[in-house]
């Protein structure tokens, strides 16, 4: 019986190593694969801000990754600029930030897509419990009992939450958030991660239905 046990375990971790590997290993050539077109977006955004969102083109801020640790994640900026963010976590989205062609990219999910240099990194994954603003997620690591559990792993470009929820407001929607990410650490797997991967295109192609 305890040899069983023991094969049994044995099983069980090589799965998930292998898992693991197979995981960071698809992040970072994905993302390498898409390298070509940041590039060409980015130069785009650079003519095109010039008229309708003027300003940088890349938007840093602190989140929350791995282990509750901050790491700097980088988007298309997509509101106009502001010295530092005020906006408290209890506090709506400031839509009235959003420009013009920052609706476009927020819409696509383009706005995203700077954050493969995170994956590349080893910040992030293309999957998984998307990071929160640092400073919201002090608070909600106080308030929520599942956050902290939720850091486990890399913080994902896309994930379970986001395409079942969409964007996550305010406490209740993040205690909310947080069961859906921890149900997806729990039940790690390529099936689910290509679910998600497929779940994504359609919220992309057809827009977040609630």
């Amino acid at each position: 019986m305890f040899q069983v046990k023991l094969n049994k375990k044995v099983k069980d971790d090589f799965k998930k190593h292998s898992f693991w590997i197979f995981k960071r290993g698809s992040d970072v050539s994905i993302s390498l694969l898409l390298l070509p077109l940041f590039i060409l977006i980015s130069v785009i955004l650079l003519f095109l801000n010039i008229f309708y969102n003027k300003g940088t083109v890349y938007f840093i801020q602190k989140r929350m990754g791995k282990d509750c640790k901050a790491f700097n994640a980088i988007k298309f900026r997509s509101m106009t600029r502001i010295d530092s963010v005020s906006r408290k976590y209890y506090e709506p989205l400031e839509e009235n930030r959003i420009t013009r062609l920052g609706h476009i990219l927020r819409k696509t999910k383009i706005d995203e897509l700077p954050q493969i240099l995170n994956v590349i990194l080893g910040d992030m994954s293309l999957i998984g419990p998307r990071p929160d603003f640092y400073d919201h997620a002090l608070s909600f690591l106080d308030q929520v009992p599942s956050y902290r559990h939720r850091h486990k792993i890399r913080p994902g470009i896309t994930g379970l939450s986001q395409i079942r929820l969409g964007y996550a407001e305010g406490l209740i929607a993040t205690k909310k958030k947080s069961k859906i990410d921890i149900y997806y650490i729990e039940n790690l797997s390529f099936l689910l991660d290509l679910k998600i991967f497929v779940g994504t295109i359609l919220v992309i192609i057809n827009g977040f239905r609630k």
